[in-house]
């Protein structure tokens, strides 16, 4: 396969100013966001869509305006979690995000599907998994360059298991954004997230430190511990089975500014 830039001007078609002028749109949209921080694992079953979720709500009791982006696109969760009853469903030119609790403002595609209906795109068959890829890809940077997510102390962006959607979201914003990595204690998840965080740091993502989940249950191990000192970021929270509000909010006065690049077009 050839890269852009191998390609012959015939082949091109005006895709540099196409790319340009998304990621234009999207660095304006987000011009009033004042930090962008993904939620990432590599891997699914470590609860980190119920660390996002709570994490917001602890930032918004803590008087910040907070947005989540629900990035899971086949595995929606945050309407849900953030227990909102009349999630709005727009889709005219600058749709309005939905208010959660402690007012939260989310947008996620579980606001756009029937319950209990699969995500799925209208085409031939034949090529649905050629083109599937690329629908997620633009209907994520859509939820980034077309909703009116207004002026923000923070957006974080609640990413699916493995690392496709963070690959496509460092082309749709031209930078790395900065990562909160969440795992479980146990070995088999230090062992997915190592990955996931080494591929991160690989494409110039800021680590602010690590959530530890689901702790002091039946889960034994030392991933946070063992990842803290591999990469050298700090063990930001230790959440319990039974979290208490308490817990939330102290996670959410110890996440640390993130200090990389803005959203920027080619």
């Amino acid at each position: 396969m050839r890269t852009y830039h191998q390609l012959t001007d015939p082949d091109r078609s005006g895709l540099a100013e196409q790319i340009g002028a998304q990621r234009k749109r999207v660095a304006e949209r987000l011009a009033a966001v004042r930090r962008i921080v993904a939620v990432m694992s590599g891997k699914g079953g470590v609860g980190k869509s119920y660390v996002a979720a709570h994490l917001a709500r602890g930032l918004a009791r803590a008087g910040q305006s907070v947005g989540v982006l629900d990035a899971d696109l086949n595995g929606p969760t945050i309407p849900g979690l953030l227990r909102d009853s009349d999630a709005r469903r727009t889709t005219h030119d600058s749709p309005e995000p939905a208010n959660g609790m402690d007012g939260v403002k989310y947008v996620s595609m579980g606001q756009y599907l029937e319950e209990g209906s699969p995500l799925s795109f209208k085409g031939p068959a034949a090529e649905s998994f050629v083109w599937r890829g690329a629908m997620e890809a633009s209907a994520l940077r859509e939820f980034l360059s077309d909703v009116a997510w207004g002026e923000l102390d923070v957006l974080l962006l609640d990413l699916p298991p493995g690392m496709q959607r963070y690959i496509e979201l460092c082309d749709i914003l031209g930078n790395a954004p900065a990562v909160l990595t969440v795992t479980i204690p146990t070995p088999e998840s230090r062992d997915a997230v190592r990955r996931a965080m080494r591929a991160a740091v690989d494409h110039g993502s800021e680590l602010l430190g690590i959530v530890e989940n689901m702790v002091g249950g039946e889960l034994k191990g030392s991933a946070a511990a063992d990842l803290a000192l591999e990469f050298r970021t700090p063990v930001l929270a230790r959440i319990p089975w039974h979290p208490s509000p308490d817990d939330w909010s102290e996670l959410a006065s110890r996440l640390p500014e993130a200090r990389g690049p803005r959203p920027q077009a080619l």
